[in-house]
């Protein structure tokens, strides 16, 4: 397979980008090429050995830039070895097993899309850079963000250890066919993807 790995991320508040750093840096440890890069800003996975994947989850939905992703390349996707991350709750003490439980259920609406690795993680949250909506959200009672202080409890040692893990399980995936987008996936870009659920994710 190609050594060329694009490392593609979604976030609204920097966290998710932050891992997908990290995980980008420890790919490379292992002789792979990776390029990391918002999810938004791909055009094409054409001729790439292998796919990493991180977004934020909310409510059993991936973000926004990340569902449009998948629908876009679709055809790529399809062929080619996929690691995918998730940030999950905002603090350790909550666990991951609802967010797996997600992740499992956003996936299961992509049938066609089979990460050979896939894990959630803790992610982070600070009030302040929220923005004016999640805000709002934020101040009611009701909210699980409410009176919540700025917490970071990513676990980097975990996150590289999967890394490591996630590179191995990429390369060593059966080679398939270069992938080339139709013409039908270029009318999808356009046009934009389907409907796989939507919410925002204020610990991005």
């Amino acid at each position: 397979m190609s050594a060329e790995v694009p490392d593609v991320y979604a976030t609204r508040y920097g966290f998710t980008k932050e891992v997908a750093v990290t995980a980008a840096a420890t790919l490379e440890e292992q002789g792979l090429e990776v390029e990391v890069k918002a999810a938004r800003d791909v055009r094409s996975l054409d001729g790439f050995g292998a796919v990493l994947l991180g977004t934020p989850l909310h409510m059993g939905a991936l973000h926004k830039d990340v569902r449009t992703h998948v629908e876009r390349h679709q055809v790529a996707l399809e062929q080619t070895p996929l690691a995918l991350f998730a940030l999950g709750p905002i603090s350790a003490e909550e666990g991951v097993e609802g967010s797996r439980k997600q992740v499992d259920a956003a996936l299961a609406k992509l049938p066609w899309l089979s990460p050979v690795a896939t894990e959630v993680f803790v992610g982070a949250f600070d009030p302040a850079k929220l923005g004016f909506k999640d805000k709002m959200i934020a101040v009611l009672p009701a909210s699980s963000l409410h009176g919540e202080l700025a917490q970071d409890e990513r676990d980097w040692e975990a996150i590289r250890a999967w890394a490591r893990e996630a590179g191995q399980q990429i390369m060593n995936a059966p080679a398939q066919p270069l992938a080339i987008e139709s013409a039908e996936q270029s009318k999808r870009q356009a046009s934009g993807p389907a409907s796989i659920g939507a919410a925002s994710c204020p610990a991005e």
